[in-house]
């Protein structure tokens, strides 16, 4: 069923054709771009593979706006414990800086890497309670240039 405002329908879709989100992003950045200029997000990605070549986790991320944004950091179990996913986050950290970054930001859930976020220098910066349902989505910065966050 269609909601409808200002004339127009809105129908929901979890199946949207191809090129819909392009064209969205397309008219948002077309509106913020006066403000704060085109995004140039370059991606940053540091597999780890298994001894059978494979990828079996990882750094994926990307820069934009003088940012590093942490998406996805996986150890496999066997590796873990051995600074494995510190030396991945050193890594693209140093990358970041490369690039020419202030910092990086990262969310993960309650249940998963928060200590480990925190040990590497990340300040938390806001969490979703209840997301998923009886944890929470934490956010976390770490600032690379001295700075300090502001709202």
């Amino acid at each position: 069923m269609g909601l409808s405002g200002g004339g127009a329908d809105f129908v929901s879709s979890d199946s949207p054709a191809p090129g819909m989100f392009e064209a969205i992003f397309r008219a948002l950045e077309a509106s913020s771009q006066p403000l704060i200029g085109k995004a140039v997000t370059r991606w940053l990605v540091i597999p780890l593979y298994d001894e059978g070549g494979l990828v079996a986790g990882g750094f994926w991320g990307c820069t934009n706006f003088q940012w590093l944004h942490v998406q996805m950091l996986f150890v496999p179990a066997p590796r873990r414990g051995r600074g494995v996913g510190a030396a991945l986050m050193a890594s693209a950290e140093a990358e970041a800086r490369a690039r020419g970054c202030r910092g990086a930001h990262v969310d993960t859930f309650s249940f998963q890497a928060v200590s480990f976020y925190r040990a590497l220098g990340y300040t938390m910066f806001g969490a979703l309670e209840d997301y998923p349902p009886g944890h929470s989505q934490i956010y976390f910065y770490k600032r690379f240039d001295g700075g300090v966050h502001s709202n």
